[in-house]
């Protein structure tokens, strides 16, 4: 039975496991698609347009902002970062979910354009050690980086109440499981099922001919 597709935000501090949830969301459903943002920055080597990003002019971005034509939209470090509205609404119209894997502010924005259609989804760590010893174990960043990212987490986990559903990654096993329930279950939502009444129709009509 057909439906009407659905965005699904991921949120969490850096670190608490949004992004390896994202990945193996994706490969449990081919079907999702991931929302590729706009930005004004150039391209960097390898990086390929409507793949990594799309990327604009500062005069069509601001455009596209001004024509309603951007779900979300942010400025970060002088380069310009949104949403496009075109390939979420086309893929919504297929069936197909949208995942976004964005920060709160992102979210709020998201959920303001299409409320209906949103289920939001943040993700905390276990605990603040845990979540410090996940980001030196990427090996990834410095000292100062990593404390950088620790004082953004407690502005950023401050608005967990702000989401339809909340994840504690203690185990990502579960983790995974407790999102792949959410989604499965926002999809079997009465509302998202359009052609749900005309299938009831035809049942009682089945009942009326006996």
């Amino acid at each position: 039975m057909a439906r009407r597709g659905l965005l699904l935000i991921l949120s969490s501090p850096s670190g608490a496991g949004k992004s390896t949830l994202s990945r193996r969301l994706m490969a449990w459903d081919p079907s999702l698609r991931f929302s590729v943002s706009a930005t004004t920055r150039a391209p960097r080597p390898g990086e390929v347009q409507g793949r990594d990003y799309y990327f604009e002019t500062r005069a069509a971005f601001e455009a596209m902002v001004a024509g309603g034509q951007m779900l979300e939209h942010a400025e970060v470090f002088g380069n310009l970062y949104g949403s496009p509205r075109a390939p979420v609404e086309q893929a919504m119209a297929e069936g197909r979910d949208t995942l976004f894997d964005i920060d709160w502010q992102g979210g709020q924005q998201i959920k303001q354009a299409m409320r209906d259609d949103v289920v939001s989804v943040f993700v905390l760590p276990p605990s603040i050690a845990e979540l410090e010893s996940r980001l030196r174990g990427r090996a990834q960043d410095s000292e100062e980086v990593i404390a950088a990212r620790m004082a953004k987490s407690q502005s950023e986990i401050s608005h967990w109440a702000e989401y339809d559903y909340v994840i504690v990654n203690n185990d990502l096993e579960k983790a995974f499981n407790d999102l792949v329930t959410i989604l499965q279950a926002e999809r079997l939502r009465r509302d998202r099922q359009p052609q749900l009444a005309d299938f009831v129709r035809g049942l009682n009509r089945e009942f009326s001919a006996r």
